[in-house]
């Protein structure tokens, strides 16, 4: 049942990235550019109002919190985000809308998602040698959540709930989307 669930999600997401352009990489790049800011507004609706209802699900019980992973912090996180960040900026895609361009039949996705393998590819093989080395190093204790939420991890802020906390942020990300205008 998770893998049938996964692939409605896994849809729905595809399906909305579509609709909202994103799987037009001259949008995330105009986007980048800060020339046409509706993709923007997108996301930032979408990060609020999941972080929110997340939480609040969380608060009501309907999920249950212990079924959240939180990834451990190091400085190859850093690295790695700088070279995705990098690359979204030249090829005007991220892993999920490079995949759906390629769904949508777009032919420079599949340069793009060839070479996400790649690097994958290239990863796999030279962790080894890297493993021990200073990207690994831990960052503020390695699993650590914002705000209280779960017992299992540290909180950076342990007297903030966790639920207010993302209701708040989902709050504003909302507030930005909705001021933010389409075109700069």
């Amino acid at each position: 049942m998770t893998i049938v669930f996964a692939i409605i999600l896994g849809t729905f997401f595809g399906f909305a990235l579509q609709r909202v352009g994103a799987t037009n990489p001259q949008n995330i790049i105009n986007m980048l550019r800060l020339k046409e800011l509706h993709l923007m507004k997108a996301i930032f609706f979408a990060i609020g109002i999941s972080s929110t209802l997340l939480f609040v699900l969380m608060a009501l019980g309907v999920i249950n919190a212990g079924h959240l992973s939180v990834k451990s912090s190091y400085f190859g996180v850093i690295v790695g985000g700088a070279l995705l960040g990098l690359g979204f900026a030249i090829a005007g895609y991220c892993p999920g809308t490079g995949l759906t361009a390629l769904a949508d039949g777009r032919k420079d996705a599949l340069f793009f998602v060839g070479g996400g393998l790649a690097g994958a590819l290239i990863y796999t093989m030279i962790y080894g040698s890297i493993k021990g080395s200073w990207l690994f190093d831990q960052i503020a204790g390695g699993k650590v959540m914002l705000a209280t939420g779960s017992d299992k991890f540290q909180a950076l802020l342990p007297v903030i709930p966790g639920t207010l906390l993302a209701a708040a942020i989902g709050i504003v990300f909302m507030l930005i989307a909705w001021k933010l205008p389409d075109k700069a």
